[in-house]
């Protein structure tokens, strides 16, 4: 029952996102006050169907079934911080990301009670998280450090 309203949960908040596009540079300028989604409207709107799309390929799931529902104690425990390297943010598909640096991004509304709320607000919350986006810093404890995979380049 809980995985079925799991599913309708994250269907109804696709459907409303999708929905709310049009709107959605006016919201986030207001909501998190910062004029600048208002100012580049078109580009907004194009970051905020992207961002949609990336929530449709699991996040949104994820966040009804394991974050919003989830149970008091976690069963994994997760050691590490972050390095800011942006794979959490939907694999750098997120509205909000911002760039700051050479391969390093930061929230955009970090410290908006509204982010606490979301799935951003719980990474990682077990091994599949820290897996699914290939973070290179955060671990399960007792499974030892997080290798940084190198693939061999093919010429």
């Amino acid at each position: 029952m809980r995985q079925l309203l799991a599913r309708w949960a994250t269907k109804a908040l696709i459907v409303c996102a999708y929905t709310s596009v049009l709107a959605a540079p006016a919201l986030a300028s207001l909501v998190f006050w910062r004029k600048r989604y208002l100012r580049d409207y078109r580009g907004t709107m194009r970051n905020a169907r992207r961002h949609i799309k990336a929530m449709e390929a699991g996040p949104a799931l994820h966040y009804f079934q394991d974050v919003a529902g989830r149970a008091p104690q976690v069963p994994e425990h997760i050691k590490g911080e972050c390095v800011q390297c942006g794979n959490c943010c939907m694999d750098h598909q997120c509205m909000f990301l911002e760039p700051v640096g050479s391969q390093q991004f930061q929230c955009g509304i970090y410290h908006s009670p509204l982010r606490r709320l979301s799935n951003c607000g719980s990474f990682p919350l077990h091994g599949h998280d820290i897996a699914r986006y290939q973070c290179p810093s955060y671990y399960v404890a007792g499974s030892g450090k997080p290798v940084i995979p190198i693939h061999p380049v093919q010429g």
